[in-house]
Order: structure tokens, then C-alpha cells, then sequence
């Protein structure tokens, strides 16, 4: 299966600043990420630091569905899924960033409360699908290589973050620097 976008630069071989902002969180949300994790590690899951780091790998992450999704042709339903899921997702990721600011500061742990706070649950778990449905895009639009290293990332991702295994999870973000910041410099097939 080979996808191909359906939208073209204004002119060949320019971009936009649009097109800039969304290829470059490519790059910039798994660093973020992974310096997130990273200072989850060294400093335990409850870290204000990486909580911060979390939210803003988080929200970057949102850039990346809509970049991945922009280059899906616009009447591909996987391009909706990977909307859908991402954005969902953003917002579940986005939380346990905040829950780790907010044990940072002696509160309770929202995850493991009743009623209202298990919304956080289900909404993060559409992040770990947004990737892996990316990866799937990534696959299709011939980006194999990446789409799946980015899968495999994907897998392991639940272990090591439900897990709480921070070395795992650090493990897993190099995987995703790598196969998503590798599609910066290259250029993503047009029709």
C-alpha cells in the first residue's frame, strides 16, 4: 500500500511556515520527550521538572499527528483516525504530565482515584494508538524503515510507561527520535 498527499507547496521546492512548524516537530517532540523521561529517571516519576517536559513533549506530539496526517490524501479515513487518536491522545499525555506536577507538590495521584479521574486512563492510552497509527501512515506513504521502528517503539511504550520503568522508556524515545526525526530531511512522496 503506497499513499500520497494530495496537497502541494505553493511552489516546488518551497515550504511554508506552516509546513516548517509541523515538520519540525518531527524532531523537536521526542527530544522533548525523551528529555522528559529521561528526568523521569534520574529523578523519579513524580518530578515537576519532567512533568513540564512531559507537557510540552506532549502537546509537540500534537504537531506530529497533524504533520503525518497532512501528507495522508484528505479522503483517507486512516488520516481521520490518526486525527482523532491524536488529539485524544494529546490530551491524555498531556494529563500525566500535569499528574506528575501535581505529585510534585504532595497531592494525591489522580490515576489512582475513583470516579471522574479515571478519565486520565483511557484518554492516554489513544496516544500510544495515535503512534502506532502514524506508523502505520508512515509505512504506507514508504517510509517503512521508520514507520516501523516507530511501531516497535509503540509496543513497548505501554510496558515501559504503565510499567514505570524509566530506562525502558528512554529506551523507547531514542527509537522515536530517531525514525521520526530522521523524516525531517526527507521529503515525503507528492502526487
Amino acid at each position: 500500500m503506497t499513499l500520497t498527499t494530495t496537497t502541494l507547496p505553493s511552489r516546488p521546492g518551497t515550504t511554508t511556515p506552516t509546513d516548517r512548524l509541523l515538520t519540525g516537530a518531527l524532531l523537536v517532540a521526542p527530544l522533548l520527550y525523551l528529555a522528559a523521561d529521561s528526568t523521569y529517571a534520574a529523578r523519579g516519576w513524580d518530578d515537576a521538572a519532567g512533568g513540564v517536559l512531559h507537557v510540552l513533549g506532549a502537546t509537540a506530539y500534537g504537531f506530529v499527528v497533524l504533520r503525518v496526517a497532512s501528507w495522508l490524501p484528505r479522503e483517507s479515513r486512516l488520516a481521520a483516525a490518526v486525527l482523532l487518536t491524536g488529539i485524544i491522545g494529546l490530551v491524555g499525555n498531556a494529563a500525566y504530565g500535569f499528574e506528575a506536577i501535581h505529585l510534585s507538590l504532595g497531592d494525591t495521584q489522580l490515576v489512582d482515584q475513583p470516579g471522574a479521574a479515571n478519565l486520565i486512563k483511557p484518554l492516554g492510552l489513544f496516544f500510544t494508538l495515535s503512534l502506532a497509527l502514524v506508523a502505520w501512515a508512515l509505512v504506507g506513504l514508504g517510509h517503512r524503515w521508520q514507520g516501523m521502528l516507530a511501531l516497535a517503539a509503540v509496543v513497548v511504550w505501554p510496558i515501559a510507561h504503565i510499567g514505570n520503568l524509566p530506562a525502558l522508556a528512554v529506551l523507547v524515545n531514542i527509537a522515536l527520535a530517531v525514525a521520526f526525526g530522521s523524516l525531517v530531511w526527507r521529503r515525503v512522496p507528492a502526487s
